[in-house]
């Protein structure tokens, strides 16, 4: 690794998480937060020396095969050749050592893993001393690798040891309050010196969360809730714009098959966030059930779940041209590249929309480049809509099906159309709100609100965050309007989980990971970002706050 830079904390950062996964006997979860912690607290470092500093002492901590940490592990069950028996007490400073290093952190783990070599070689020479003076050697000479016990006897040394083994163990961290955020452990422990035992503790949380729970309120009303006035100017430039393509669309191919366009989104479903930007204008094909047929995309040889083919049907009795959309179809299935292509020539190609936004007093254009087809509204001097024209189908199961292609793999999998849980998630997470009146649609709304203000979180879209929410309902009853800190800092920890692991299961279809289109560079990002994130969540607003809305 180079001199300083984010992309050398980033590499320094993953390398130690997947160090981490090769440990046996230490908490590997206490490992990562300890990593973390290590991290954000450099994060505050402006010297470039410092930075500098910090970074070369990471990068020793990882070459030296985290201090020595993971070949002590190995040795733990290995034979002692050469050596006396140690009746387990060198497990268990091997097992004292290494999650002294983590309460330490990165910073400290360069000298600890010098100092876990002298102890190791101190105590080895120790053991194997010999039990009578005379036996000794005749030199005089005692260096700091020869220790002054040498002689006694190993009784006695056992017993010391075995001593000192035992006010190390109980000095470790064995609360769950060791896996709260820094700066909610710190208030807890300032509280339990001067206060009255677990209830002062307990009142002290009890004001942290309270002071969360007031900040994210604040910051709803401030920079989630839209209002009313321009969420109506918005939905009303959509529909003009839907109006305008239905009369074109049946005037320019009165024969191609399709039912009523209409709008969706979040912004019709009251889920919008920070401005009203966006609206998706859904255009249902019309497929004759006897000519095509739907096929899941984990029974196909790509085996992508969540994506299916739709295979033609029928071709001896049915020859091609019998249906409007074999035009579009790739290899006997419809390809929804084709079907984009065909819409794009008409809605991008064929309409004059400079005449009709003239009339509209709009300024209208096609986004170029855009993996779907994508208009482009300003209808007021600072206010900007984008309406995504997105190709339904709807097949005979219900299942609903959109031509918006696989985001690492457009050119491999470009046959392979998008299953849409959006209507069945909002639902879902609507009839659990009207239930208990429940804050999960809140809860949504800010998180969707801090990952579109935050650039490091863009990543992350409303259905994972909303699948995210559903798994949660599955194992938290208390979604009240007073638990909105409580369940938010649980979706961030969630979040963090599911990243760690590489895979969000869809709540509706747990066969279909919500995370197989992110790179992974991009999940350690976000990784990275969210457990900074646990420790200082009203920072994380902040942040939020002070970026520039993302489009």
């Amino acid at each position: 690794m180079g001199g300083w830079s984010r992309s050398a904390v980033l590499e320094l950062y993953r390398a130690l998480l997947r160090a981490g996964r090769q440990l046996q006997y230490t908490d590997r979860n206490y490992y990562r937060r300890a990593v973390a912690r290590e991290f954000r607290r450099c994060q505050a470092l402006t010297v470039p020396e410092d930075k500098e500093d910090a970074l070369k002492r990471g990068q020793f901590f990882l070459n030296s095969r985290l201090g020595g940490l993971i070949e002590r592990m190995a040795g733990v069950n290995g034979d002692r050749k050469g050596k006396k028996d140690d009746n387990g007490i060198g497990t268990a400073i091997d097992f004292m050592l290494s999650n002294a290093k983590l309460v330490l952190g990165v910073g400290g783990a360069a000298m600890l893993g010098i100092a876990t070599l002298a102890v190791k070689r101190m105590y080895d020479r120790a053991i194997s001393a010999p039990t009578s003076p005379t036996n000794m050697e005749p030199t005089g000479q005692r260096s700091w690798e020869e220790p002054a016990w040498m002689g006694s006897s190993p009784r006695v040394l056992n017993h010391d040891m075995k001593s000192t083994v035992s006010r190390s163990l109980q000095s470790l961290p064995t609360s769950s309050h060791a896996f709260e955020p820094d700066c909610l452990r710190r208030a807890v422990g300032r509280a339990a010196v001067g206060g009255s035992g677990a209830t002062q503790s307990d009142r002290q949380r009890a004001r942290m969360r309270l002071s969360l729970q007031e900040h994210l309120w604040e910051f709803y009303q401030n920079n989630v809730n839209i209002p009313t006035e321009e969420q109506a100017v918005a939905r009303r430039a959509a529909l003009d714009i839907c109006a305008e393509l239905r009369v074109f669309l049946h005037a320019k191919l009165p024969d191609m098959p399709l039912r009523e366009m209409y709008l969706s989104g979040s912004l019709y479903d009251d889920l919008q966030v920070v401005t009203a930007d966006h609206a998706q204008l859904m255009v249902p094909l019309i497929l004759e059930k006897n000519l095509w047929s739907s096929i899941p995309g984990e029974d196909t040889i790509m085996n992508v779940p969540g994506f299916w083919l739709v295979r033609r049907e029928n071709l001896e009795y049915f020859p091609r041209n019998s249906s409007y959309w074999d035009r579009c179809m790739v290899g006997g299935y419809l390809s929804p590249k084709s079907v984009l292509e065909v819409f794009d020539k008409l809605v991008a190609g064929s309409i004059n929309w400079p005449a009709i936004g003239s009339v509209l007093d709009y300024i209208i254009r096609p986004v170029v480049p855009s993996e779907t087809l994508t208009l482009e509204v300003q209808y007021e001097t600072d206010r900007k809509l984008y309406v995504d024209f997105l190709p339904l189908l709807v097949m005979e199961d219900g299942t609903s099906l959109i031509a918006k292609p696989h985001r690492l793999a457009a050119e491999r999998h470009e046959n392979l159309w998008r299953q849409s849980f959006r209507v069945a998630e909002t639902a879902r997470l609507r009839a659990l709100d009207q239930e208990d009146g429940g804050c999960r649609c809140a809860c949504l709304k800010l998180a969707k609100a801090v990952c579109k203000l935050n650039p490091a979180l863009n990543r992350l879209n409303a259905s994972q965050l909303t699948n995210t929410i559903l798994l949660l309902c599955e194992k938290e009853g208390d979604w009240t309007q007073e638990a909105l800190a409580d369940r938010f800092l649980q979706l961030l920890r969630a979040l963090v989980g599911h990243l760690e692991a590489g895979r969000l299961q869809c709540a509706l279809s747990p066969k279909v990971n919500l995370f197989c289109e992110l790179t992974e560079q991009e999940v350690d990002e976000l990784g990275y970002t969210l457990y900074c994130a646990l420790s200082d969540p009203e920072g994380l607003l902040r942040t939020a706050v002070a970026q520039p809305p993302q489009p």
